[in-house]
């Protein structure tokens, strides 16, 4: 069964929703990087660290919010992609890529950009 108009109009405004949600997380997680020097994030009153943990601290916390980032980017870039099949073939938005069954639409209205019925996607 294809989508309706009216739910197909829903599930376009949910992933413009969540564009705009993750492109303002990007945002937010970038600004706060770009703020702050390394010494502050530590709260660090020296740049010499009084500590070998604090190196390891610091540098966790850098991969973390570097992690953090390449996240935000893959979900913003798999939203992309949803909007992109929901316009090109919105016959086929909804159709699990690895049954071909149709996805619940309570799971597309979690994650509009589910391309299957399972969580390995999310």
């Amino acid at each position: 069964m294809a989508l309706s108009d009216v739910e197909r109009e829903h599930l376009e405004r949910r992933l413009q929703e969540e564009r705009v949600r993750v492109i303002q997380l990007l945002d937010r997680s970038v600004a706060d990087q770009s703020m702050e020097t390394e010494q502050d994030r530590a709260g660090d009153l020296t740049k010499m660290p009084f500590h070998i943990a604090d190196l390891g601290s610091d540098t966790m916390e850098a991969e973390l919010a570097a992690a953090n980032a390449t996240r935000i980017s893959n979900e913003l870039a798999a939203i992309h992609d949803a909007v992109q099949r929901l316009y090109r073939a919105p016959e086929r938005f909804g159709i699990c890529r690895d049954t071909g069954a149709e996805i619940p639409l309570a799971r597309l209205d979690v994650i509009p950009w589910a391309r299957t019925c399972e969580e390995a996607d999310a």
